[in-house]
């Protein structure tokens, strides 16, 4: 469960924020520019990770640590991922 929602949410945090600041590019106009941009990735990287760290605090303040490890471990996941692409680009 935990691994789902850690991978779920930040995908719906990046659509959420490219719905609310982006909608004037296109799609894939947008994924061109993100990949292009540096501050973007840390902008995208920081918010989506900000989703994750919110729901393992839910999960770790409601005694379910089980769920809380999926998310603290695709949140770390997330987070290499996200050094890589910035590192790498």
């Amino acid at each position: 469960m935990g691994l789902i929602l850690g991978l779920i949410t930040p995908v719906i945090v990046f659509i959420i924020i490219y719905i609310a600041r982006f909608s004037g590019y296109t799609f894939p106009e947008f994924i061109r520019v993100f990949f292009r941009e540096n501050r973007l990735i840390t902008f995208f990287g920081v918010w989506c990770l900000v989703g994750n760290i919110a729901l393992f605090t839910y999960y770790i303040n409601t005694s379910r640590d089980q769920t809380a490890k999926g998310i603290f471990a695709v949140t770390l996941i997330y987070g290499i991922g996200v050094l890589l692409i910035k590192l790498f680009n």
